[in-house]
């Protein structure tokens, strides 16, 4: 038990059986909200504009979330010199301003803070395990140095490298999740879910899942390969789920980057309140038990996955105050045929319509089939050239 005063671990939370609600997806809110360049996808904001990631931080808070996730995604040095970004920040300064802000709004309630490192450029370029590590090495040490609550590994296409991650990360005693960003078909080297969860447990995870790439279907479905095969193999783990906020049926195995749509284009993919609600039921249902989001999450997204589970967690988040169930709040609405709407069989019956006509409900998947040590992946310090665009939109035409 946690000493009088101060909040249970997330390993104490999850050996209980108590849900944990995660936060949402920063880099593409706050890029839509004009503080995170697409692209290079990286957290300078918490330096620039900590106000910015706070009131973030805090929306999600207020949404119910148990976990504020230090803004941290790409901030390793090597992603933040990679093709001519400039850099007027160390990935130490963005760690710990990240840390610091996290903190601050952790503080404001019953939620824990989570330092995370993600996959590298110099994996990808085939740089050797030292070195690879090394990168994480110098990012767990700003974590440790701020003393945060627990450590996640996030979206590494490749469980090689995240288990060089883990690795890392368990040299302190905190405890350390691990998510993947894979579908069923498993990693980007074949191999399979199962497999994956099974050797980051080996690796010292005691939390195992997926993040971002796929919708929250293909999640569920992956985590729940994930839990047979770490139980085929007599381990045992707690099992997390951070999907994307986008409907992504149509993908392959390398999720919603291969998408046409990727990454300006996304919005008539989003789920809706509803579609989340089921979401929670399902990862619940499958026995995940650290359920938040990823990129396209919204803080209306993580109330709803709060909502759907308040008997189980015993309250609803502050954010409910402002959200009647299921709609209810329209009964006040000034139009009649708008107020038949305040029941939950009409919002879990709907099918929206995306109001472009002519438009298809599937896109064909870009489907380069390239990986690590691929030369079209050997990372530079050095913007992508004009010589060096030219050719890959010469490549896109063939795809």
């Amino acid at each position: 038990m946690a000493p009088a005063g101060e909040k249970k671990g997330i390993l104490e939370r999850l050996d209980a059986g108590e849900i944990v609600i995660g936060d949402g997806g920063f880099v593409f809110a706050l890029e839509k909200r004009g503080y995170v360049k697409a692209g290079p996808w990286t957290p300078e904001a918490a330096a620039e504009h900590p106000e910015a990631v706070r009131q973030l931080h805090r929306e999600f808070l207020r949404a119910g979330s148990n976990v504020m996730q230090t803004f941290t995604f790409y901030a390793s040095d090597d992603k933040l010199e990679n093709r001519g970004h400039t850099q007027q920040f160390t990935g130490q300064q963005i760690n710990e301003a990240a840390c610091d802000l996290a903190r601050e709004v952790a503080n404001e309630g019953d939620a824990l803070v989570a330092g995370g490192v993600s996959q590298t450029p110099s994996y990808l370029s085939c740089k050797s395990e030292d070195e690879v590590k090394a990168i994480f090495k110098k990012q767990l040490d700003v974590f440790v140095s701020k003393n945060v609550d627990f450590l996640i590994a996030e979206y590494f296409e490749h469980v090689e490298e995240a288990e060089w991650a883990v690795q890392v990360l368990k040299t302190t005693e905190k405890p350390v999740a691990a998510t993947l960003c894979i579908g069923p078909e498993g990693d980007l080297n074949g191999v399979s879910p199962g497999d994956c969860a099974v050797r980051l447990v080996k690796a010292g995870a005691q939390i195992v899942g997926v993040n971002c790439h796929f919708d929250p279907e293909t999640c569920v479905k992956t985590v729940k390969l994930m839990k047979e095969g770490v139980e085929k193999a007599g381990l045992k783990a707690h099992y997390m789920s951070q999907p994307l906020a986008y409907h992504t049926p149509d993908c392959n195995c390398q999720g919603f980057i291969d998408l046409p749509e990727f990454p300006f284009s996304l919005e008539p993919r989003i789920l809706t309140r509803w579609d989340m609600q089921k979401y929670a039921r399902e990862a619940y249902a499958a026995g995940i038990r650290y359920i938040g989001g990823c990129c396209g999450f919204e803080p209306y997204h993580i109330r709803a996955l709060s909502e759907e589970l308040a008997t189980e967690r015993g309250f609803l988040p502050a954010g409910s105050e402002k959200h009647g169930n299921w709609g209810s709040g329209l009964e006040m609405h000034t139009k009649p045929w708008v107020r038949a709407r305040a029941r939950r069989d009409y919002w879990e019956k709907l099918k929206p319509a995306s109001g472009r006509p002519f438009c298809p409900s599937l896109a064909k998947p870009d489907g380069w089939g390239v990986t690590k040590g691929h030369d079209d992946l050997m990372q530079q310090k050095e913007a992508t050239s004009q010589e060096q665009l030219k050719a890959l939109f010469e490549k896109a035409k063939d795809h």
